[in-house]
């Protein structure tokens, strides 16, 4: 399987960035979800591929582009949309399904063909949750910054707090992966970034 280099990965979200700002956003996103997963793969001493690891982290959520309205702002009402839409758009750019299911599979902490049809969610009915060792820990590394505005590192606790609404099994899954992973340092980052902890 062919893995797209650093470069490679740079220049696709170029050209599907609609705007400056939306590519500083999901790009820099990504290069922090992939710097938190090579720390807790790290710390935790996960027998992972390192570059797949790098290449899910830095390309799982650029389907975000596609939900980019004229006004210059994502459609947040359609946004747990952005994974199936960046499986399709690395579809397109013809890249492995190993790469592409990083991005489908990452959202919260796995959504299934059931939470599809009990929450009414606006994706085809299928579960969309993160199976590889590689898959869980991008998806796990994800909870831990967000693309707000500004853009802040989220601390487990708040996680779990977010979570919490989505029904106690999801704060079950939570809770098993920080078990499983261990709870990244985000005081490092945060300071290299200049985003709060929350």
């Amino acid at each position: 399987m062919r893995i797209p280099s650093a470069e490679e990965i740079r220049s696709l979200h170029e050209r599907h960035a609609p705007s400056p700002a939306a590519f500083e956003a999901v790009f820099t996103h990504g290069l922090i979800v992939a710097e938190i997963a090579a720390r807790v793969a790290g710390d935790a001493g996960l027998d992972v591929d390192a570059e797949l690891v790098r290449a899910g982290a830095l390309l799982h959520d650029i389907g975000v582009y596609r939900l980019y309205g004229p006004d210059g702002r994502p459609d947040y009402a359609q946004y747990v949309r952005h994974g199936i839409l960046g499986h399709e758009l690395l579809r397109e750019e013809g890249l492995p399904e190993a790469v592409r299911r990083f991005c489908s599979r990452h959202t919260g902490v796995g959504i299934t063909r059931e939470d599809v049809r009990a929450q009414g969610l606006p994706l085809p009915p299928g579960d969309y949750v993160a199976e590889t060792p590689e898959e869980r820990l991008v998806m796990y590394a994800d909870k831990f910054h967000s693309k707000s505005d500004p853009p802040t590192f989220v601390s487990a606790l708040t996680y779990a707090a977010r979570v919490r609404r989505f029904g106690e099994d999801k704060t079950l899954a939570f809770k098993a992966m920080c078990e499983d992973f261990g709870v990244p340092d985000l005081t490092p980052l945060a300071a290299a970034y200049g985003h709060a902890v929350v």
